[in-house]
């Protein structure tokens, strides 16, 4: 079984076939899929969406490229979904210092909110970290919380380590299967085994049998495969390994109960 760690399948780019990529995901093996938020306004949708369709599971935040549709409001509303709900974990949350125009300022106070809340509620976080690992890490170690993910890692071999340090995995997804991402697959490479999780950031990031189209939780095989290749390792002992390192991570059982359990039960 593959789980794809980070996939955006609530939004409205799935909307006009959402249960045929679904079916085709798990056709190819992807048993797991856990969708991260963007912004307040699709919480709810993202909510019912894996409360819908097992082998989904939610994760809540505040997405900082996004910034400027971030309300007061917000963060009081995901402190109570956390509190009465449970997903599985907060994000996408982190820092972009890629895109010019995002206050800085605000994003890290937004960040480190959202951090406080996830050691308050003893959950992973999901890291966005572009142009901005060395602040992010700065962050992670003034505010520890649990662990997690860094989402589509392409920093150091340098700053990979000081992630693991503090307890986080690193997802590869559908760059690995670029040629040209020489840098990116030589990291792979390199970083221990336990180090790795799988993802899409579907419909974004696509893969190269599929450039110029629209990604697809059903392409993380071929994630699998390309990581494979660079390591030199079977594909089936990749996929039990990564598969245990986010199990090692995200607590899906906990939200799989929940979501099965008695309407009036905690997951309501």
């Amino acid at each position: 079984m593959l789980i794809d760690t980070h996939c955006h399948l609530d939004v409205a780019d799935f909307d006009r076939d959402r249960d045929q990529v679904l079916a085709e995901a798990r056709a190819a093996g992807v048993g797991r899929i856990l969708v991260p938020a963007i912004q307040a306004a699709g919480w709810q949708g993202l909510i019912s969406l894996c409360q819908r369709e097992a082998g989904l599971f939610p994760a809540l935040g505040l997405h900082p490229v996004f910034l400027e549709r971030h309300q007061a409001g917000d963060l009081i509303e995901l402190a109570r979904l956390l509190a009465t709900l449970r997903p599985v974990a907060i994000g996408e949350i982190g820092l972009d210092f890629f895109l010019p125009d995002l206050d800085r300022v605000r994003q890290q106070a937004l960040f480190e909110e959202q951090l406080n809340l996830a050691v308050s509620a003893h959950l992973p976080v999901i890291i966005h970290a572009r142009k901005s690992h060395d602040a992010v890490i700065g962050c992670l170690r003034r505010i520890r919380t649990r662990g997690g993910t860094v989402h589509a890692f392409s920093g150091s071999i340098q700053q990979a380590h000081q992630y693991l340090d503090l307890g986080f995995k690193l997802g590869f997804g559908g760059m690995l299967t670029f040629e040209r991402s020489s840098r990116l697959r030589a990291l792979a490479k390199a970083l221990p085994l336990d180090a790795l999780v799988l993802e899409t950031d579907a419909p974004d990031l696509t893969v190269a049998a599929h450039q110029g189209e629209r990604n697809s939780p059903a392409y993380l095989p071929d994630v699998l495969t390309a990581l494979a290749q660079v390591r030199g390792q079977d594909p089936d002992f990749l996929a039990a390994h990564t598969s245990r390192n986010a199990l090692a991570v995200f607590d899906f059982d906990a939200w799989a109960s929940a979501r099965s359990g008695p309407p009036g039960s905690s997951s309501r």
